[in-house]
């Protein structure tokens, strides 16, 4: 995400630093991801749809989900992402998957698809009823809509006991939500759903621990927003050290690590509405 609108919705830019760290983080949330795609039922053969596919880690995974028969179509806002996105999907081999570079706002209306599915999206969208109540207008009856998303309360609850990571959590957490981010769009994915007219879905909660350098990845990213904000840094002190102090921190307390919750919630559309 990044250009035009949709450059508004993503505080953590489009850098080459940026891009790392979401390959990074996409790593260590894969196997969450996969068991809950398994879950909601995507598999071989189906016609997926990942809104906001960033530089391209969901919608690769979805697209050994469904294999050579099937067919992944990623959407995403920021040029620079979907290069990036094309580059390593080339790189991996997968013939499956395409891009195309569209405010995630707009959803695609042209195509009708087996499931629509997105991680860590919605939070950063100024009416994610909307854009669900599109999806699901793509999605065939009987199809899947699967969304991924964070809560960061008990993230910030349980930084406590690590003074500097505390510190960051706070910062991360004012920043997003000055930015307009829901930083508890998890726990509210079960009333969108229903406000955007798809049935009750079936959720679940990941917790995520021991992920040490996420927090330092995240805070270098969101540097530009915070001095946008005149949000005080002090307590964070130089970026260059904060990998190092960080990991000092928690190896001296022996604790480990905090993350933001996963909430996973999918729901199929109705088979009794009209297909288009």
């Amino acid at each position: 995400m990044g250009t035009d609108s949709s450059a508004s919705h993503y505080p953590l830019g489009s850098t080459d630093a940026e891009h790392e760290r979401l390959i990074r983080q996409a790593a260590w949330v894969a196997p969450y991801t996969e068991r809950f795609f398994r879950e909601a039922g995507i598999g071989p053969g189906q016609r997926v749809l990942d809104l906001g596919s960033g530089v391209g880690d969901v919608a690769m995974l979805a697209a050994r989900l469904v294999g050579p028969s099937g067919e992944v179509l990623g959407v995403e806002g920021d040029s620079r992402s979907v290069v990036r996105a094309r580059a390593r999907v080339a790189e991996a081999g997968l013939h499956n998957v395409s891009f195309i570079q569209s405010d995630v706002c707009q959803v695609p209306d042209n195509q009708l698809f087996d499931a629509a599915v997105g991680r860590y999206i919605l939070m950063f969208l100024p009416d994610p009823v909307a854009v669900l109540r599109a999806l699901s207008q793509v999605v065939r009856p009987g199809g899947v809509v699967a969304f991924q998303e964070s809560s960061f309360a008990s993230f910030l609850r349980l930084s406590a006991p690590l003074p500097l990571w505390a510190a960051g959590a706070s910062l991360m957490i004012e920043t997003f939500q000055r930015s307009g981010a829901n930083t508890e769009m998890g726990p509210a994915l079960y009333q969108i759903f229903q406000e955007a007219g798809l049935p009750a879905p079936t959720v679940h909660v990941d917790t995520l621990l021991g992920a040490d350098q996420w927090m330092a990845g995240v805070l270098r990213s969101l540097h530009w927003q915070m001095r946008k904000f005149n949000l005080a840094l002090e307590p964070l002190g130089a970026l260059d050290t904060l990998p190092q102090r960080l990991q000092a921190e928690v190896a001296a307390s022996n604790a480990v690590t905090p993350l933001p919750l996963i909430f996973g919630a999918w729901a199929r559309r109705p088979t009794d509405v009209a297909s288009r």
